[in-house]
């Protein structure tokens, strides 16, 4: 996959409908301020991050440490969220995060990300296995996982969820410089006219 095409990828994260975008943009904020939380010298929870915000979640954080075993899941659940998100379908790249950051209050950023991106890792490499075996299969009549496929659909899975946490601060920045930007002009496309036979 060139960098064209990885530039394109990143361009149509912002390609979706309204409702989506703005949750995207939510979680983009929640899930970045917990990433750059992680840094501070006691890291926050995702919980934790939502305290200013005057709501009571002192008890949501402890029934979620409670569980931790059994939301730890959700990070594999999430990891798999991740592998299936495609340019047309990002919503599984939102829900993944989302998964991802409830495992995080139950148990920590490390644990929960690391999880998450090995059972995406371990589901692109089982396909990359299976597809080893289609690799000189004609798609004619039947289904085949064939590796130049994976290796595509695994790339483009993995950019369109890696730019999730950098939607929100991208689409402020350039809302913020758009105004100073000033864009070539635009080729016209050559209209073909068809050439008018002569009567008489």
């Amino acid at each position: 996959m060139t960098r064209a095409e990885i530039v394109r990828l990143a361009r149509c994260v912002v390609r979706r409908p309204r409702w989506q975008l703005v949750v995207a943009v939510l979680l983009s904020a929640w899930t970045l301020a917990w990433v750059l939380g992680q840094l501070a010298e006691d890291p926050l929870s995702p919980l934790g991050l939502l305290a200013w915000t005057g709501i009571p979640l002192d008890s949501a954080s402890l029934w979620a440490q409670e569980r931790a075993e059994v939301l730890a899941w959700l990070a594999t659940l999430g990891g798999l969220s991740w592998a299936a998100t495609t340019e047309q379908g990002q919503l599984p790249a939102l829900a993944g995060w989302f998964a991802v950051l409830v495992a995080g209050e139950a148990a920590g950023y490390e644990h929960a990300v690391q999880r998450a991106m090995l059972s995406m890792v371990v589901f692109l490499l089982v396909l990359a296995a299976v597809s080893i075996t289609g690799r000189r299969a004609f798609v004619v009549d039947r289904v085949a996982v064939m590796p130049k496929d994976v290796v595509r659909a695994g790339i483009t899975a993995a950019v369109l969820t890696a730019v999730v946490p950098l939607i929100a601060p991208g689409l402020a920045l350039t809302r913020l410089v758009r105004p100073y930007v000033t864009k070539p002009p635009r080729q016209l496309r050559r209209v073909e006219v068809p050439l008018l036979r002569e009567t008489g």
